[in-house]
């Protein structure tokens, strides 16, 4: 039985019926710059996105997480005026929710999808968040197709399950995915624990020193406990008989004491060498060869402290990455750009206007001050302070040093894709990746990926799909080839 279709064919449009002009690339200030509040297209589809489903998280709904501490151990105060990063020693309490992307809030956590990394830092200055995952790269690098993505990896809208035929549709159109699939499917695509996993903020950001200089940094959290996985029919055998692995090992490795820990690393780059640099240095499908900019240890990141209770502390935490601090700000990432928008509303339609004023959210090292007032779950904690600014009444008034600094843009406003660097392609870094495995991860990827593949029900998906890890790596593709023919006979 096939289901019968109700839309009609003809040009995209949006909720009000224009016709969508491109649907593959947000709106910027300029090939490479920020992205623009009047791309309506894309706030309407990200603002719609994040009201599917009440009440759980349309992504990342199935999580864990823990407070604990981060402490710096290297000065890069010639690199950023944040203050939780000025002394050597300094220690700053944080929140971490690992989570799964794709699952629902009952799902198994022994599955392969990527751990989201969210982190926050309770600052002096507020709160920092850093939401990223436990890989360095993205399957896409614009925001207007994530809800696109989400929608292949979540149950089809008629028969109410995930299928191979959506999920390689997608990723087979869109060759960017090669590199962050080839992740997945190799040997880190289901860790043994949240314990065992690395995490990256993924993002490219931007750091400021007191002097206004400006660098690029990327974020990467190395396992103290050292990298550990689980084959495909490991993992299929622990979510049968523990659902709740990864969220059971977290909680009782720090109820022993035995506490996790991350040492954490970044990257920097100048920005002077962000326009000349071989590949994007904003391109989320990219990661920074470490050859060309070693990571540089900076701190160390410990989980101590279970929350006490779920709902309140996990469930109801929130992260955002528009929460910066001074010294730290957003780059032209696409993907970022939409993110700062995106992760914000849906915490504002799912927990609540006054989300950001529940312990877990609220600073704990500072207090927030603002004119907001009123709202579900609003405490009154005002009182009968006057809400706006400027005002003559000892009201909270603005700075005049923006936490970040400004870039220059040129050029018209458009739909533009991003500017392409020296060695930009979709597959140059797959296949790299792919290089750096072992014979027997090799084998193991095959496998992974072929048995996923050889689900879908079209040849001519299956062989789009097969065709850009072809064009990763030859013997990838040749080996992936065989392999899918003889699974579909």
């Amino acid at each position: 039985m096939t289901q019968e279709a109700h839309v009609t064919q003809g040009p995209l449009t949006t909720e009000a019926g224009a016709p969508v002009a491109d649907n593959q690339n947000s709106e910027t200030a300029g090939v490479g710059g920020p992205v623009l509040v009047q791309d309506q297209a894309l706030l309407e589809k990200l603002a719609h996105f994040n009201r599917e489903r009440i009440p759980e998280r349309i992504v990342h709904a199935r999580g864990a997480g823990a407070y604990g501490t981060f402490t710096l151990t290297r000065d890069v105060s010639q690199w950023t005026r944040a203050k939780f990063l000025s002394e050597v020693g300094k220690q700053t309490e944080t929140f971490l929710r690992f989570s799964t992307v794709a699952g629902n809030l009952g799902a198994a956590d022994a599955v392969r999808d990527p751990r989201g990394f969210a982190l926050k830092f309770y600052t002096e200055e507020g709160n920092y968040d850093l939401v990223g995952n436990n890989t360095p790269v993205f399957f896409i690098k614009d925001a207007i197709k994530f809800p696109d993505f989400i929608h292949t990896q979540k149950r089809d809208p008629y028969t109410g399950s995930q299928e191979a035929d959506n999920v390689w549709d997608f990723w087979g159109l869109s060759p960017e995915s090669t590199h962050q699939v080839t992740w997945l499917f190799g040997d880190r695509g289901i860790p043994a624990t949240l314990r065992h996993m690395n995490g990256y903020g993924s993002h490219t950001y931007q750091w400021n020193n007191e002097a206004g200089e400006v660098f690029w940094v990327k974020y990467h959290f190395k396992t103290d406990q050292g990298i550990k996985n689980l084959t495909q029919d490991e993992a299929n055998k622990l979510a049968g008989e523990d659902p709740d692995s990864h969220q059971r090992d977290l909680r009782e490795s720090i109820e022993r004491g035995d506490f996790p820990s991350w040492t954490v690393q970044v990257q920097i780059m100048p920005a002077a060498d962000a326009a000349g640099y071989r590949f994007n240095p904003f391109d989320l499908t990219k990661v920074w060869p470490h050859a060309d900019y070693p990571p540089i240890e900076i701190g160390k990141l410990e989980l101590n402290r279970n929350p006490e209770n779920i709902f309140a502390e996990v469930e109801q935490s929130i992260f955002s990455p528009a929460h910066f601090v001074p010294g730290i700000g957003p780059s032209p990432d696409k993907m970022l750009q939409g993110r700062l928008f995106a992760y914000g509303d849906a915490h504002r339609y799912r927990v609540g206007i006054n989300a950001d004023h529940l312990p877990v959210n609220r600073p704990h090292a500072t207090e927030a001050r603002t004119n907001s007032r009123d709202g579900f779950l609003y405490d009154g904690r005002h009182k009968g302070a006057k809400n706006y600014e400027p005002n003559s009444f000892g009201g909270p008034f603005q700075t005049d040093r923006p936490l970040w600094q400004p870039l220059p843009v040129t050029g018209p406003t458009g739909n533009h894709e991003a500017p392409a660097h020296a060695e930009d392609s979709d597959f140059v870094q797959a296949g790299d990746l792919y290089r750096l495995f072992s014979e027997d991860e090799k084998v193991r990827l095959i496998e992974n990926l072929a048995g996923f593949i050889a689900k879908v029900s079209r040849d001519d998906i299956a062989e789009r799909a097969i065709n850009n890890f072809r064009q990763a790596d030859g013997d990838f593709g040749k080996r992936l080839e065989a392999a899918v023919q003889a699974l579909r006979g």
